[in-house]
C-alpha cells in the first residue's frame, strides 16, 4: 500500500468518525428535546395547566426588560393555567444580540400573573443590576426609609407618590424574604411578571408564583380603587 492510499484511508476514517459524532449529537439532542417536552407535559398535567409550546405574539406582550431587547425574540415552553384563582403563565423567553459569528442568545425564565385591573408601571430589580435595564424607562432610583430595603432593591416608577404607596412597610417586609431578594419583578399594565436568567425551571414555578401572589396581596386597596377595582367587593 502506497503513502497516498494510507493518507486517503486516514481522511476517510476521520470523515466517518466526524459523521458519526454529528449524527450522535443530533440523536442526543432529539432525545433531550423529547424528554424536556415530556417533563413540561407532566408538570402541566399535575397542576391542571396547559403546555402550549411556542406562542406567537407572546414575545411582544410586554415592553419592560428583558422584552424589547435584541432580535429573534421567542417565547417557548409556554405553560398556562390557574394559580389560586389568578390566570398565570410560565415560559422560556429568549432573544439574540449581535450578528454573524458574534451572535449571543440570552434566555430567561419568565412567570406572570394577571392583575384584577391595570396598574401604573413599576419595576423592582436587585441592587447592582445593569444600568441599561434600570434606565430602560428613564425613571430615577427611588429611596425609602428602610436602609435594608434600599440595599436590596432598586425601584423604578413614574415620578410622584405611587411608588411610596405601593412599597409600604408590609410590602418591604415581603420583598425582603429570601424567596424575593435577587429576583426582578415588574408591574406592567394588567400583568405582574418575574424574570430570572436561564431557561425555565419547573421546580421554581410555584415558588415564583407564590412570590407574585404575595406582592399582589400586599397592594393597598387605595391603589386598586384608583384603578377602578375594589378587592373587598370580591368578598
Amino acid at each position: 500500500m502506497n503513502d497516498g492510499s494510507i493518507i486517503g484511508g486516514g481522511f476517510g476514517l476521520i470523515f466517518v468518525l466526524f459523521g458519526a459524532l454529528v449524527i450522535g449529537g443530533i440523536v442526543l439532542a432529539v432525545r433531550m428535546h423529547k424528554k424536556r417536552q415530556a417533563a413540561l407535559a407532566a408538570w402541566a398535567a399535575r397542576h391542571g395547566w396547559t403546555s402550549a409550546g411556542s406562542v406567537s405574539g407572546l414575545e411582544r406582550r410586554w415592553s419592560s426588560p428583558p422584552f424589547s431587547l435584541g432580535h429573534s425574540r421567542r417565547a417557548a415552553e409556554v405553560l398556562v393555567g390557574d394559580f389560586h384563582g389568578q390566570a398565570a403563565l410560565s415560559c422560556t423567553y429568549s432573544y439574540t444580540t449581535g450578528s454573524g459569528k458574534s451572535q449571543s442568545t440570552h434566555s430567561f425564565h419568565v412567570v406572570s400573573m394577571r392583575l384584577p385591573a391595570p396598574l401604573p408601571w413599576l419595576q423592582l430589580t436587585p441592587e447592582g443590576v445593569g444600568a441599561s435595564v434600570a434606565k430602560f424607562f428613564g425613571g430615577q432610583d427611588i429611596e425609602f426609609e428602610s436602609s435594608a430595603f434600599n440595599d436590596a432593591w432598586r425601584v423604578k416608577a413614574a415620578p410622584g407618590q405611587y411608588a411610596h404607596d405601593f412599597i409600604h412597610p408590609r410590602m418591604m417586609e415581603r420583598l425582603l424574604q429570601p424567596d424575593a431578594v435577587g429576583r426582578c419583578v415588574t408591574v406592567e399594565g394588567q400583568d405582574i411578571l418575574l424574570w430570572v436568567g436561564g431557561a425555565q425551571r419547573l421546580e421554581y414555578i410555584d415558588i415564583y408564583l407564590n412570590l407574585l401572589l404575595g406582592v399582589i396581596n400586599q397592594i393597598p386597596r387605595q391603589l386598586w380603587l384608583k384603578a377602578g377595582h375594589d378587592p373587598l367587593a370580591q368578598t
